[in-house]
């Protein structure tokens, strides 16, 4: 099967994003680009922990309710939830009403939180964990790396929560730390030209 389809302007791009019509914009102006805000890595780590055993088509969907729900992702306000905020979010139906889950985003909340006052910024502690380019495996024909496997542990044994090596991968493709667009997509350019052009928190 071909890696890649033909978009609604006759360019070729990525398979998967034919797979669902949102896919596409998401493809083309997110995904693989570049990000050094925290609130949108903090975003993109919890939203990943929640797709797993479901699709990203389920998130995506549902991540204007997510956003609403978390505050726009603003780890300092969600590590000061109580039980009470909790309660609440188990019984919103706009998200994954999945109890270790939540926990999960308000435990790591507080651990974005200690890379703040330890290393400056999240961007700062995420991006130092962006493999070498040689050392990449063919874009999207793995589910992990070597990079990803190194993050989730060290993510573990500062204690977050729902940080495997499958969900840190995604994370460093959709974030930019690896540029996973197949070669003949026409947006796998403009991502490596943003990424060159891409300031690295904390150099």
């Amino acid at each position: 099967m071909s890696a890649t389809m033909t978009g609604p302007d006759g360019k070729l791009r990525c398979r998967w994003c034919g797979a669902a019509p949102e896919f596409l914009d998401y493809h083309d102006t997110e995904w693989g680009f570049p990000v050094s805000d925290d609130h949108r890595l903090f975003e993109k780590l919890s939203l990943e922990g929640f797709q797993s055993g479901l699709s990203w088509r389920t998130i995506l969907a549902k991540r204007e309710n997510f956003r609403a729900a978390f505050h726009d992702f603003d780890f300092d306000r969600i590590a000061r939830f109580t039980q009470r905020d909790l309660d609440r979010l188990l019984k919103d139906e706009g998200i994954v009403r999945h109890r270790g889950k939540i926990e999960a985003v308000i435990n790591n909340a507080r651990r974005a939180q200690e890379h703040v006052k330890q290393d400056g910024s999240l961007a700062a502690f995420v991006w130092r964990y962006e493999p070498d380019s040689k050392q990449l495996a063919n874009p999207q024909t793995v589910s992990t790396s070597a990079a990803a496997i190194a993050f989730s542990k060290d993510l573990k044994k500062l204690g977050w929560k729902f940080v495997g090596p499958t969900t840190v991968y995604a994370f460093m493709q959709a974030m930019g730390l690896i540029n996973d667009h197949v070669e003949d997509c026409v947006i796998r350019g403009r991502v490596e030209r943003a990424r060159k052009s891409f300031r690295r928190p904390g150099c």
